[in-house]
């Protein structure tokens, strides 16, 4: 089991956004493609955090398992619900991901817990995220930016919580995430293109 980090409230509430509310995916899919190094001349790599065996848990799985299936041409993902990344084996998935790719940039996607407000609010800023801060536990920190998604409430047999988390809003938070990450791709392959030199018409060029 991958153990979840916890979140209060966003210092930049311009970094937060609710899966539900209008232009939700529009919004992430701005901030992701604002964290990236510009040029990116890097690979990405969506590294998705959690386990299929607690619902709660289960949010990066899922956007994993949901970017799997778009057609997606400069990010790479790792974290399904058929190959999670989770508590046991996160540090050995890092480094065969650093081992993949040369200097890679990473996107750590996480469950988080939260206050009662704050459940539905999905982040995204700079730095790792630390799994299981929510529980205490020292995790390897995984990222050079991450997205959290708070699933549930903290405060109180935080295990327990998750396992009772509706499924229901762990799955439409994972659709907004992966749509949000999907969008944010097409906007950075739209840019470089714009940005390519045009292909010369000159005859005397061929030659």
């Amino acid at each position: 089991m991958s153990i979840p980090s916890i979140f209060f409230s966003s210092k930049e509430e311009r970094d937060r956004v609710f899966y539900d509310e209008q232009g939700a995916v529009s919004s992430i899919a701005w901030r992701v493609a604002s964290l990236l190094p510009d040029p990116l001349v890097q690979p990405v790599a969506i590294v998705c955090i959690g386990t299929d065996r607690s619902t709660g848990d289960s949010l990066g799985p899922l956007v994993g398992t949901m970017l799997k299936e778009k057609p997606l041409a400069r990010f790479h993902v790792y974290g399904t619900l058929e190959e999670p990344i989770h508590a046991v084996n996160l540090e050995e998935k890092v480094e065969a991901i650093r081992l993949i790719h040369h200097d890679p940039f990473m996107i750590a996607v996480d469950a988080c817990l939260g206050r009662l407000k704050s459940v539905g609010a999905i982040t995204i800023a700079k730095g790792p995220v630390r799994p299981g801060a929510g529980v205490n536990k020292q995790l390897l920190p995984v990222g050079d930016a991450h997205i959290t998604g708070v699933v549930n409430v903290s405060g109180f047999m935080e295990f327990f919580v998750l396992q009772n988390t509706r499924l229901h809003l762990v799955m439409n938070m994972a659709k907004t995430i992966a749509n949000g990450i999907y969008e944010a791709e097409r906007f950075i392959l739209r840019k470089e293109r714009l940005a390519a030199p045009p292909l010369s018409t000159d005859r005397h060029s061929l030659w």
